[in-house]
Formats: C-alpha cells, sequence, structure tokens
C-alpha cells in the first residue's frame, strides 16, 4: 500500500520536490490542493505538469476513507462519522469516528456567530481503559497516521468550512505523539488549512512527560487535562492507567504549560452519580487546582452499553460547579450536545460492531 501524501510534512514535500528538479513553489500548490481544495486524486491538480502528477501518483495515495455510518442530532447541528481505515467494512474494525458540531465551545451558548468545531480521534480504540469512556472498553488496536487524522476534518470541511478541532475523540494524543503533531502543524501551516493555533485543543489524560515535551513545540494550542477525580485512590479506579501519576504531578505539568504557552489550561471532569459528584469532592478539587490559570470543564456522564455508572441530575451537576465557584475555581458545564446520537467517543463503532455480529442495533445512516 502507497503511503498518503499527508504523511508527509511540508518540509519534507519541499524536499521531494527540490529532488526531482522542481521549483521551490510545488509543495505550496500540493498543499493548497488536497487541503484547501480537498483534492482526492492527482487528476484535479490542473496547475501541475502532468509528468509530476504520474510521478505523484506511483509514490503517494490521496484516497479518504470511507463513510461507514452517520449519524445526525441537533437539528442537524450536530453530525458524527464512522470512517473506514484501511479498506474497513461493515465490521467496523479499523474504523474511527469524528463529530461535526455548529457552535463555538471557547464561547457560551447564544454568544457571538456559529462556528463549527470537528472532535477527531487518533487512535483506533484505546489503551488508557477508563471505566467511563465506550472506547476505554474496546481495547487498543493501532495509531492513526497524520493522513488519517487530517481526512477527519477534511471530511467536514468538503462541506464547510472548519474553525475549531479538538483531539477529544477515540483515543490518547499523546501516545500518538509525532502523527498528532504533524496533524496538527499541517492544520495551522498557512498552505494547509491555515486555522488558528488557539482553535485547537488537544485532551489528554494525562501523560506528563508529554504534556511538558508539547509544552515545547512553540504552539498555542489549548491543553485539557482529564481529572475526573480529586484524589489520587479515586481516579486510579476511574482511569486504571493512571498509576504512578498523581494529581499532583498533573497540577505540575499543568503549571509548566501554562508557563511555557501563557495558554490556560482546562481541567475535564466526568461527573457520575454518586461516585466523584458530591459537594465535599468539589471542595477537596478546588483545594487541588485553586491558583493557577486553569478552569474546570464539568462533563455530565453520556451513559455508554454494558455499565452501572448513571449521569447526575442537573441539580447535582449545578451543585458541584457551584462549590468550585464559591471556592474561587472557575467551572463551566459542557454545552451538551448529540446526546440522542450517542456522540459520546466510540459509541457508534461499538453498535456498528455489535450490528455486524448480529445484535440489535439501530444505526440511522444517511
Amino acid at each position: 500500500m502507497l503511503p498518503h501524501l499527508l504523511d508527509q510534512s511540508f518540509e519534507e514535500l519541499e524536499a521531494l520536490c527540490a529532488g526531482w528538479g522542481e521549483p521551490a513553489y510545488r509543495a505550496r500548490q500540493l498543499a493548497r490542493w488536497v487541503l484547501h481544495h480537498g483534492a482526492t486524486s492527482y487528476e484535479e491538480m490542473t496547475n501541475l505538469p502532468a509528468a509530476l502528477r504520474a510521478r505523484l501518483a506511483e509514490r503517494f495515495t490521496l484516497d479518504s476513507p470511507a463513510v461507514i455510518a452517520t449519524r445526525a442530532a441537533d437539528d442537524g447541528a450536530t453530525t458524527k462519522v464512522l470512517l473506514a481505515l484501511d479498506g474497513g467494512s461493515e465490521g467496523a474494525g479499523d474504523a474511527v469516528e469524528a463529530v461535526r458540531m455548529d457552535y463555538d465551545p471557547e464561547r457560551p451558548a447564544g454568544e457571538g456567530p456559529a462556528r463549527t468545531t470537528v472532535c477527531v480521534s487518533t487512535q483506533v480504540g484505546c489503551a488508557m481503559g477508563c471505566v467511563f469512556c465506550a472506547t476505554g472498553q474496546q481495547g487498543f488496536t493501532r495509531n492513526l497516521t497524520a493522513s488519517e487524522i487530517l481526512a477527519q476534518v477534511l471530511h467536514f470541511t468538503r462541506e464547510r468550512r472548519v474553525h475549531n478541532v479538538v483531539f477529544m475523540g477515540m483515543g490518547e494524543p499523546l501516545a500518538n505523539y509525532e502523527p498528532t503533531l504533524r496533524a496538527i502543524r499541517w492544520m495551522v501551516h498557512p498552505d494547509g488549512l491555515d486555522m488558528r493555533q488557539r482553535g485547537i485543543t488537544v485532551s489528554t489524560v494525562g501523560l506528563t512527560s508529554a504534556i511538558r515535551r508539547l509544552a515545547e513545540e512553540g504552539l498555542q494550542v489549548g491543553l485539557a487535562i482529564s481529572l475526573h477525580a480529586p484524589d489520587d485512590e479515586l481516579r486510579q479506579r476511574l482511569v486504571p492507567t493512571s498509576t504512578g501519576t498523581t494529581i499532583d504531578d498533573l497540577v505540575a505539568a499543568a503549571k509548566y504549560y501554562i508557563e511555557r504557552r501563557g495558554r490556560r489550561v482546562t481541567f475535564a471532569y466526568a461527573l457520575l452519580e454518586g461516585v466523584n459528584d458530591h459537594p465535599r469532592q468539589a471542595r477537596l478539587l478546588a483545594r487541588r487546582i485553586r491558583g493557577i490559570q486553569a478552569h474546570v470543564n464539568l462533563i455530565p456522564y453520556n451513559p455508554t452499553a454494558g455499565d452501572d455508572l448513571r449521569r447526575p441530575s442537573r441539580g447535582r451537576v449545578r451543585a458541584f460547579q457551584r462549590e468550585l465557584q464559591a471556592a474561587g475555581v472557575n467551572a463551566t458545564v459542557r454545552i451538551e450536545r448529540g446526546v440522542e446520537i450517542a456522540a459520546a467517543c466510540g459509541q457508534l463503532r461499538t453498535d456498528v460492531r455489535e450490528r455486524s455480529r448480529g445484535t440489535m442495533v439501530t444505526v440511522a445512516e444517511d
């Protein structure tokens, strides 16, 4: 199988073109055709010499993943797709999810114009094993390439402009560091997708060495750290792979990122009824993170199949938020999107896999 053109960096494309005796601007033309115009064949690149197009076609593919399933919600403002990789099929083996949401996660609901945000995956499955996550229960299959990450954004840019990208889909982005960074650099490159660096957010379960590495990349991307508990014992129950990394370690890594990048850090906190949503747990959480340039994103649990965890009532969610705010910690509740289409990462892939085994599962497909 040929490698994808977008698994090359811009600098590698420049070197390739130079090595073939082509002028330097050929790399810019290539990048703009694939990322600005969404080209999926070299024949579309009419301002490139035919000989160069043929040479490129022998070396690199431009194939894009096929769509296995689609779900829409919120009157079309939220769309989730399951994309096949490496010739994946209805069994959804090597398949990943991406979600398009027409809102700006940095603004309160109803404030300012709608902005399109795409949530992307970085792995097939996930090795982190979070007990409340559908992807975490699937196990890990493989890392995605940079082109497979970019393909999720390109799927939606062919429909409309994408303003923001959040790395909050299937998988742990910082466990797939190099392809994730290569994809980000294509997103922000002026001849790539030309996105705002501040419009990109990387979410991590808390790989502290990778957080510190990301802090040195010279990028202004946002960082979200999945906390989910105010104490180490509970966090290790909810995130089994977190053993050996304490909340103090995560806070120290967050402080380092803030110091190096000058960006506020988000702590993500999935609220589970009777597990981590008591007011005293909010007060303990506030003591752990108070005083640093951060805020807490409270996420009411989005139920996944096969577990006994429950979503807290709105009253319990608001009570938890008030406790944090009273202690001087900025806290917001995530805007609800796509609940009726199981928008939490991993759920559509699980549904399609179960359907392929003969289980009765309803999947609304377009």
